[in-house]
């Protein structure tokens, strides 16, 4: 399997809005999307995209990150994370430095452990030494990946409508 990770730009425009699609079609959660669900243009969402890259840009109430497309070998949108600098408390608690989603129909395939494994090799470019990932403990599919790249499980959290959280760590 070869992905690749690459910066969101006008060139992805008709995917991006694609896969923003087939997730509200199939009412999937968006993680890893810096917020494309909510943004009512492609031009706003990559807008806003492009600013929290920077400590100097990040909007209020959010922190410096990077949001990669993962593309497969025939150049498709299969899946996009994004990579925070740092952890505000309640990142540290339930939402962590990663947060990744796949499309519905590529899922099972290998691309997840894949492009997380790539978003590791960008956290370490970002100056990062160890990074937390959490996943709900109902998504078996999202743990595996975490525990193939090398997470470790730390604890996990009951959320306020009944939901378990796991936090899992992973050293760069």
């Amino acid at each position: 399997m070869m992905l690749k990770l690459v910066i969101p730009t006008e060139e992805y425009k008709e995917q991006v809005l694609s896969y923003k699609a087939e997730f509200l079609e199939n009412g999937d959660d968006m993680a890893g999307t810096s917020g494309l669900r909510h943004a009512e243009t492609f031009e706003a969402w990559l807008a806003r995209d492009i600013s929290t890259r920077s400590e100097k840009t990040v909007p209020e109430g959010r922190v410096p990150a990077w949001t990669y497309l993962a593309i497969n070998e025939a150049g498709r949108l299969v899946g996009m994370i994004n990579v925070r600098y740092r952890l505000t408390p309640q990142l540290l608690q339930y939402a962590g430095n990663i947060g990744y989603s796949i499309r519905k129909c590529e899922r099972r395939k290998g691309y997840a452990t894949e492009m997380l494994s790539l978003a590791l090799i960008e956290a370490k470019k970002l100056g990062l030494d160890r990074v937390l990932i959490t996943c709900d403990k109902s998504n078996i599919a999202s743990a595996k990946t975490i525990l193939k790249n090398g997470g470790v499980l730390e604890n996990e959290l009951r959320l306020d409508d009944g939901e378990i959280v796991q936090r899992y760590w992973i050293e760069l």
